[in-house]
């Protein structure tokens, strides 16, 4: 083999995995407190933190990591099973489905954000499955509809059709994706958890249990989402949120500990 060719190859190696790893990112644990909600997910105000139970939300100051409020759903109540959210103009805004209920039935609950009182709802009914997570982003609303390999048997769908839809300000569908199958192969049997959008115009998304986000992008074309990459986040799955107020930093549960951990894109 010429020797030339050979030089020229490794130093052309070098420079790729050089530019390669100048780009890879991972997020830092900050902070992190106690919060016996810290079940499903999350929600992030400017000055406040929302806990997210199967049926409890706790609201926190995110100084001093006191909880202010409390709602809480009665056991046979019909909010059965929350998820993550998001805050708009002073109300927190949660998804909700019957999970591990059949046939699959989701809502959006509202509370006013200041007292954590429910003012009310937006009823999806028997739709694309399990509404996992909710967002509000450049003028439309967002939302995942989870299907799980588990009931795969029972429902004849699996992970690989939740459903990532856009709606207009008034909850009338626009389009809809799938994920793509690198995500679905890490987050089978269960679905997408998560999701909160980013101030780069990225999705960042969360399977059930790994220790990791997926970097999403909308496709140009097609109905199939495209993974930019995998980047290491200290929590264990489930919900998380993007602070609007300080862009790079997301909120994240570990539900084993019953713990909420900040951290910071680096």
């Amino acid at each position: 083999m010429n020797r030339s060719f050979v030089i020229l190859s490794v130093l052309t190696f070098i420079v790729f995995t050089s530019v390669s790893c100048s780009h890879y990112r991972r997020f830092q644990e900050v902070r992190r407190f106690a919060a016996p909600e810290a079940r499903q997910g999350i929600a992030v105000g400017a000055r406040y933190v929302y806990v997210v139970g199967t049926q409890q939300i706790g609201k926190y100051d995110k100084q001093t990591v006191e909880r202010t409020a409390w709602w809480e759903d009665e056991e046979d109540g019909p909010i059965i099973h929350l998820d993550s959210g998001v805050v708009v103009d002073g109300k927190l805004y949660c998804a909700r489905s019957n999970y591990p209920g059949l046939p699959m039935t989701s809502s959006v609950e509202i509370w006013d954000a200041a007292t954590l009182k429910h003012v009310g709802r937006h009823r999806f009914g028997v739709r694309c499955g399990s509404c996992t997570w909710v967002d509000r982003h450049d003028g439309y609303w967002w939302a995942v509809f989870a299907q799980y390999d588990r009931w795969k048997h029972a429902t004849g769908k699996g992970t690989e059709l939740t459903t990532l839809v856009k709606f207009d300000g008034q909850w009338n569908e626009l389009q809809a994706w799938i994920f793509p199958k690198e995500v679905v192969e890490r987050i089978i049997p269960m679905g997408n958890s998560g999701g909160s959008w980013g101030p780069d115009g990225y999705l960042y998304c969360t399977g059930h249990d790994r220790s990791e986000v997926y970097v999403i992008k909308m496709p140009d074309r097609g109905s199939v989402l495209e993974l930019v990459e995998t980047v290491p986040l200290p929590i264990l799955g489930q919900g998380i949120a993007r602070d609007r107020s300080r862009p790079g930093f997301i909120y994240g549960i570990r539900r084993k500990d019953g713990q909420v951990v900040v951290s910071r894109l680096k």
